[in-house]
């Protein structure tokens, strides 16, 4: 009888241990799979702040390049209404350029600019439609006006994507002025659409 008790204390005894260690065991992994969790996250997070940083300075470069490439498209429409709303976006192009340097500042990063192929490659394509119309006919005109809502088109779509991006990233004040620019260039978007129905078309 007491060699079969003990025997029996004994199991009792490895099966509580076992129990306490599987228990320290999965405790441990639990921990691990948090940290790990944790650590994926916080580099997840990086990665998408990095990649924020990097579209900003395409857009700025992109922002930068209109300012010069918008005076030559406003001299070569023949329509006043359009060559006003050229010239009138020059002036809200500087504006965005300034809003994105503050956007930098909340970054806390100097601005800079990265070639944005795109936007060089929409530039090119409206200087060879004017090359390629002639001067002071409505056809000018209309080839200005859709190269004119390429880039805008091209604007609207980095701007609403940025400004998630910001939100996303809990970059609250970034991504209220982007929003802003992006009101903007829809507004801007509209306008030309306006002109090519009643004025030009």
């Amino acid at each position: 009888m007491n060699t079969t008790a003990a025997k029996k204390s004994n199991g009792t005894a490895k099966s509580n241990g076992n129990a306490k260690s599987n228990g320290s065991t999965k405790s441990s992994n639990n921990t691990k799979r948090k940290s790990s969790a944790s650590a994926g996250k916080g580099e997840a997070d990086s990665m998408l702040k990095y990649f924020f940083t990097d579209e900003l300075k395409d857009i700025y470069w992109a922002e930068k390049h209109l300012t010069k490439a918008l005076p030559k498209m406003a001299k070569a429409a023949m329509s006043e209404e359009l060559r006003d709303a050229i010239t009138e976006h020059l002036e809200v192009t500087k504006t965005h350029v300034s809003r994105l340097e503050q956007v930098f500042g909340l970054l806390g990063q100097k601005a800079q600019a990265k070639k944005c192929d795109a936007m060089e490659g929409l530039v090119k394509e409206g200087e060879s439609i004017v090359e390629d119309t002639e001067a002071g006919t409505s056809t000018r005109d209309v080839g200005i006006i859709l190269a004119s809502q390429k880039i805008e088109h091209y604007e609207i779509a980095t701007y609403g994507g940025l400004a998630q991006l910001a939100a996303t990233l809990g970059l609250t004040d970034a991504a209220d002025i982007l929003n802003e620019t992006l009101a903007e260039e829809k507004e801007a978007d509209q306008l030309l659409t306006e002109i090519a129905e009643n004025d030009i078309n």
